[in-house]
């Protein structure tokens, strides 16, 4: 589904992604991992065209679309579905009304088609009869819940989440990330979640990639990362590990 070739990304004299590549297959649910400014983010943006990289190819659904225009991208992002590190929710709309928007902007539906979509995402998130609130009147956990049906709503081919847990308890934290899994199987999507949480990659992820300077230092199933002796692994498992 994506596949990255030689990717390099730069800002001024340092750069984020350093000749990466990898290759997400359709239907995963892969967790990038990595410290504080290794492109873990920069990767995401790559991916929906909201940074272009200096070198290398991204290919998307079978098209190369590094060097796509804005109106050509158009159609790779109907494909993509991005939930941020927080909310992004307009407060001046109901739950409804921020969730049919991306509908009612980019697609020709009927308003019962809309509604239709709408509440069908909101069971898919597990949050029905709140259409009329306002994101202000919930609380942030449930406010998470209406980004990620604001974003399934869509239905995209590709699920992208930066950090989706940020900010959340440690029970939220566990219902998001149940969430994502699956969601990601039902909606038959292929998912890449970027995130610091070495926890939740081993207990949802298909491959988990871990980040550092730009570069791949370990990749594979969440057993061959328990077993893996990169000194960054080792890392990130030894809180996992002494709980």
């Amino acid at each position: 589904m994506i596949e990255f070739k030689g990717l390099i990304k730069k800002f001024g004299n340092r750069t984020v992604l350093n000749g990466l590549d990898l290759i997400i297959r359709e239907g995963e649910i892969v967790f990038i991992l990595g410290t504080s400014g290794t492109g873990k983010s920069v990767l995401l943006k790559n991916i929906v065209g909201l940074m272009r990289p200096d070198e290398g190819e991204i290919w998307i659904d079978g098209e190369e679309v590094s060097r796509f225009s804005e109106d050509q991208y158009f159609s790779i992002r109907k494909k993509c579905g991005m939930v941020f590190q927080q909310p992004a929710l307009f407060d001046s709309l109901t739950v409804f009304e921020n969730i049919a928007f991306g509908l009612r902007r980019h697609f020709r539906l009927s308003e019962r088609e809309v509604t239709d979509r709408v509440q069908l995402a909101l069971k898919l998130v597990n949050i029905q009869g709140v259409e009329q609130k306002r994101p202000t009147q919930m609380s942030y956990g449930m406010q998470k819940r209406v980004s990620l049906a604001r974003t399934i709503a869509l239905q995209p081919k590709i699920l992208l989440f930066d950090e989706p847990t940020t900010g959340l308890d440690p029970i939220t934290t566990t219902v998001i990330n149940h969430l994502i899994q699956d969601l990601s199987k039902q909606l038959k999507s292929t998912s890449i979640v970027v995130s610091h949480d070495m926890n939740c990659a081993l207990s949802i992820a298909d491959r988990i990639v871990v980040l550092d300077k730009g570069q791949i230092e370990a990749i594979g199933t969440p057993d061959e990362l328990k077993k893996s002796q990169h000194p960054l692994v080792r890392d990130f498992l030894a809180e996992v590990l002494s709980l």
